[in-house]
């Protein structure tokens, strides 16, 4: 399996196999990105499920959130909290992407 990091800068940076990687490599990883990932590409609350209880970070369980609140809640939420969480993690290209995906 690629590395993590690897799959999903190639997600992000728009390769178009990349997608379909994250859907393959969500069905035994334990990373919380990779999921979160997952269910962002497949429109999806089942991945978060798995990264809600791997997710032991700050960092991760604000992923974790931001993702749901893409795909369950209104555009002013998710842009509320993708702001604060970009302010603290600046380095986060995952929530970067989300923000940037037509809702």
């Amino acid at each position: 399996m690629t590395h993590p990091d690897a799959l999903l800068g190639r997600l992000v940076g728009g390769d178009p196999a990349a997608a379909d990687q994250v859907r393959t490599a969500a069905a035994d990883t334990r990373s919380v990105p990779v999921l979160v990932a997952a269910a962002v590409v497949t429109g999806s609350v089942e991945p978060l499920h798995r990264a809600a209880g791997l997710a032991t970070t700050t960092r991760d369980r604000q992923l974790v959130a931001l993702a749901e609140a893409r795909l369950t809640a209104g555009d002013d939420v998710f842009d509320a909290l993708v702001r604060d969480h970009l302010a603290d993690y600046p380095d986060q290209l995952l929530a970067a992407w989300m923000a940037a995906r037509e809702h």
